[in-house]
């Protein structure tokens, strides 16, 4: 795989495939690289992508835009832009937008969920 830049005016959102009411982004995938995939995701405002665990993938969730909830290590807790969530494989996580804006993720898996 080579470098890529992706311009902030390329980027296009499209209707997540399992989560109504959540657009996201794709950057790298399985058909780029056997390591990462790398997306951003724009959740709408009163919209919960529900509690899952990955196998055998990490997650790394940077919160750059919105405020909501994350379900992580059994309880729900605040998260709001600036936030970092690490997920091991296997750990119970979710996601809620509790504001009246979009919540905006940038979300890195190892190896490669998309």
């Amino acid at each position: 795989m080579k470098t890529k830049f992706f311009s902030n005016k390329e980027i296009k959102f499209a209707d997540h495939p399992k989560f109504a009411n959540v657009k996201i982004a794709t950057f790298i995938t399985e058909k780029d690289t056997d390591t990462v995939s790398v997306c951003l995701l724009d959740i709408a405002p009163k919209t919960e992508i529900p509690i899952h665990t990955h196998d055998p993938q990490v997650d790394s969730i940077f919160v750059f835009e919105g405020q909501g909830e994350a379900f992580v290590n059994g309880r729900w807790d605040k998260i709001e832009a600036g936030d970092y969530i690490f997920v091991p494989a296997l750990d119970e996580h979710g996601i809620n937008n509790t504001g009246t804006t979009s919540l905006k993720l940038f979300v890195h898996h190892s190896p490669p969920l998309l």
